[in-house]
């Protein structure tokens, strides 16, 4: 191993499988396309899976990434299948730590378990589930310490403030030992800074190249900063991941041709119960931005969509390989778009993309 920054690394590719129904008429179909599309993925070579969760809109139309990814273990057989993320206000833990043990085994290893407290943006999520959103973070850390016990495989005993709990021993075992894979998610850089100086990796959600770099500069020295080695520290960049919507056609114009129009009418989706239940009941989580507002970076073609031929696409993702990052967590189904144009990108990117990164 050389010096931190100058060892040959290979980034990892994944496919981040966030399928939007517009009707729970196509639910069904999206449901069935997103399967097919995952088998695709898995044959390809690709690193990962993503899963995401969401309720109750169409926003992503499996909704629950643990029922899923059991589906997942069986459908595929060599990527990795992962959350981005659980929403961990939604779970009982142990019910969790039992499923996650489960398909541990039936993926014989490949789950990351990628955890978050909840949603940030949709109160009705929390609503339906009868969760009070404002202790989502602290019930978040109460369940994850629970899990990491239950998964020792011995009877314990829990009394906090969300859970009371007695139980003689988890079944199944976990396949993975001592647990599988757990990775936590941060939105901000606060949030960030909180998993750095517990020297874990994470992953982040879309923002702009500079916004991106800034974040990783400061992981990694405030991994130095707790005392790791570059050795170390080049090993837990490795596991961290960053996030950006993709799409991949012959020519520049023709990827422009259908990835934007995709690209804004997903993002319309994605605000349009959220602007209903708040117009319903004045009820929402962060405060509701004034008419006119730019949008946020993972709003915002600019920085959160890359588009265009393979030279393209190559030439604009090749900043996050400088960054230090080990992982792409990439979204090729945007909106609208139907399978057939998501497995072109998707096989375009495999054989074109990737060789030139």
């Amino acid at each position: 191993m050389l010096g931190y920054g100058l060892e040959v690394r290979r980034m990892k590719f994944s496919n981040f499988l966030f399928p939007s129904s517009l009707t729970a008429a196509d639910d069904g179909r999206i449901i069935d396309e997103t399967l097919q599309e995952a088998r695709l993925t898995d044959t390809l070579g690709f690193d990962t899976i993503w899963l995401a969760e969401h309720h109750f809109d169409g926003i992503v139309a499996y909704v629950d990434p643990v029922a899923f990814a059991a589906a997942l273990a069986v459908a595929t057989s060599h990527c990795r299948i992962g959350f981005a993320v659980a929403q961990m206000a939604l779970h009982h833990p142990i019910r969790l730590a039992e499923q996650v043990a489960l398909i541990d085994h039936i993926s014989k290893g490949r789950l990351i378990v990628g955890l978050g407290r909840g949603t940030a943006y949709n109160i009705y999520d929390y609503q339906g589930y009868g969760i009070d959103h404002t202790t989502a973070q602290a019930q978040f850390e109460e369940a994850e310490a629970i899990m990491f016990e239950a998964w020792k495989g011995e009877a314990f005993e829990h009394h906090g403030r969300f859970f009371d709990l007695k139980l003689p021993e988890l079944r199944p075992a976990v396949f993975t030992k001592p647990h599988p894979y757990v990775i936590r998610a941060a939105a901000t850089e606060h949030g960030m800074m909180e998993i750095a100086r517990r020297g874990n990796p994470f992953m982040m959600n879309v923002q702009s190249n500079a916004v991106t770099a800034q974040r990783m500069v400061l992981y990694r020295d405030t991994l130095r900063s707790i005392g790791l080695d570059d050795a170390t520290i080049s090993a837990r960049m490795d596991e961290c991941w960053v996030w950006r919507n993709v799409y991949v056609a012959e020519t520049d114009a023709e990827a422009e041709r259908i990835a934007v129009p995709a690209f804004i009418a997903m993002h319309e989706h994605r605000v349009a119960m959220r602007n209903r239940i708040y117009a319903e009941q004045k009820a929402s989580i962060l405060p509701m931005p004034p008419a006119g507002t730019a949008p946020p970076a993972h709003q915002s073609v600019e920085h959160a969509l890359v588009y265009g031929s393979p030279a393209t696409v190559a030439e604009k993702l090749a900043p996050l390989k400088a960054t230090g990052v080990g992982g792409l967590i990439m979204q090729f189904r945007l909106g609208p778009m139907n399978y057939e144009q998501t497995a072109a990108s998707l096989t375009l990117f495999n054989d074109k993309v990737i060789p030139a990164l």
